[in-house]
């Protein structure tokens, strides 16, 4: 058989064809599936290590963001404090950034898609707008707090976060539309941009931290010092996150481009968006929430003016003390004038004091003296407004009173054995 030079070039033609195509099919790195898409493989590519880091961190900082939301919110009812209380709508606007950035951070593991790079290019400027627009508004009512100890209502904190939001949501929006439309003669694909055209569409993000930063400052000024904490909060996490963004931008403009990496583009912004969030979350959420329950100054003074008064041995004890202590003096009592017309208990002279100083002897001790010395009737008198007595403090008949007049009035010779003490 004849084999022609047609038929040579046709044969190579065609084992070039299965070289490119076998060529073309990606072998999975170890770790990942042969079913699994390659813009899949940094989610599970043991070679490459970064990106099975960045998916753990950001998992748990998702979960974290999400658990910290249902403490957030479930506390609200046990917050005493109504300033505190007005503010809980916008630290959870705030967390909802903050889970926003950690669910960003998978788009920037995997690789480059239509749909990823559309929501980098979106979401990245707009979730880290929303957590400084509300640390900017929350600035703003410290300042209020600071200097008069009340400050704007919720609605209006968490209004000027929403607004602050709104500016970036429409630049990025713009932004997005006017490259697409740009490079449309080229291509459609989201994903040619620059990366100096990338940071410049986040000054805006850029100046709400400057703001934030500048805005917490007066308040460690302020009158009122036990709102300087809160400020506190807000000017580490604020510093903290103009260093990360600093590091980041020199890299992802110039360090990867000295280093001829160009592959660590997405690894740098992904490294940027976990390591801000983990300081959104340790230095400003949990701190805030850890001082939500907490009672303000107000009601600690209250309590301490007004303590919970027991009922116990002790309270008793301490009150029969105070009350012992007081000493009736009744010289002053017998210059009063006596009630002539106005009818007087014989009773209302008893004030509940322990008089110690006079011997009374009881009904029963004068029963227990017999019969032979009177009747029942005389010697205990009964008690009857008259208008014989002689004041309010001494109106009280005595039994030894009553004794002392019928015995007089039978022999004229005896006395009491208790007269000489009386006063």
């Amino acid at each position: 058989m004849v084999v022609t030079p047609r038929t040579r070039l046709l044969c190579l033609w065609l084992l070039a064809l299965t070289v490119s195509v076998c060529l073309a099919q990606e072998t999975p790195p170890v770790g990942c599936g042969k079913d699994l898409q390659s813009i899949y493989y940094n989610l599970c590519d043991l070679s490459t290590a970064w990106g099975i880091v960045l998916e753990a961190v950001a998992s748990f900082g998702a979960v974290t963001s999400f658990v910290l939301t249902v403490i957030l919110v479930a506390s609200t009812p046990f917050v005493q404090d109504h300033r505190k209380k007005s503010l809980i709508g916008t630290q959870a606007f705030f967390l909802l950034g903050t889970f926003g950035l950690f669910c960003l951070t998978f788009t920037f593991i995997v690789k480059q898609h239509f749909s990823t790079c559309a929501s980098r290019r979106f979401l990245f400027g707009v979730l880290f707008a929303i957590c400084f627009s509300c640390l900017v508004a929350h600035s703003l009512s410290l300042n209020f707090l600071a200097r008069q100890n009340h400050g704007p209502r919720g609605w209006v904190t968490f209004g000027v976060a929403l607004l602050l939001v709104l500016v970036e949501v429409i630049i990025n929006a713009e932004w997005l539309i006017i490259t697409v439309v740009r490079n449309s003669g080229a291509s459609n694909d989201p994903c040619l941009v620059d990366n100096a055209d990338f940071v410049m569409a986040l000054i805006y993000v850029m100046f709400l931290q400057v703001a934030s930063f500048v805005a917490a400052w007066p308040v460690l000024c302020g009158r009122y010092k036990h709102w300087r904490k809160h400020a506190t909060f807000i000017l580490l996490t604020t510093s903290l996150s103009m260093a990360i963004w600093i590091v980041w931008i020199v890299m992802y403009i110039y360090g990867n481009k000295q280093e001829g990496r160009l592959s660590w583009d997405d690894p740098t912004l992904a490294v940027a968006l976990v390591s801000n969030a983990c300081v959104f979350v340790f230095l400003y959420v949990i701190p805030e929430i850890s001082q939500l329950i907490r009672p303000g100054p107000e009601q600690v003074y209250e309590d301490d003016v007004y303590p919970t008064r027991g009922v116990g041995y002790e309270t008793i004890l301490k009150e029969q003390k105070s009350q012992s202590m007081f000493v009736e003096n009744k010289a002053f009592s017998m210059d009063e004038p006596s009630a002539a017309k106005k009818p007087v208990s014989p009773y209302s002279g008893y004030n509940g004091q322990l008089l110690t100083s006079v011997y009374q002897p009881t009904e029963m001790a004068l029963m227990h003296k017999g019969p032979t010395e009177g009747t029942y009737d005389v010697i205990l008198p009964r008690a009857t407004a008259n208008s014989q007595v002689m004041g309010s403090a001494n109106s009280t008949l005595r039994a030894e009173d009553g004794y002392l007049s019928q015995k007089d009035g039978k022999s004229g010779q005896a006395s009491s054995p208790y007269s000489k003490s009386r006063w």
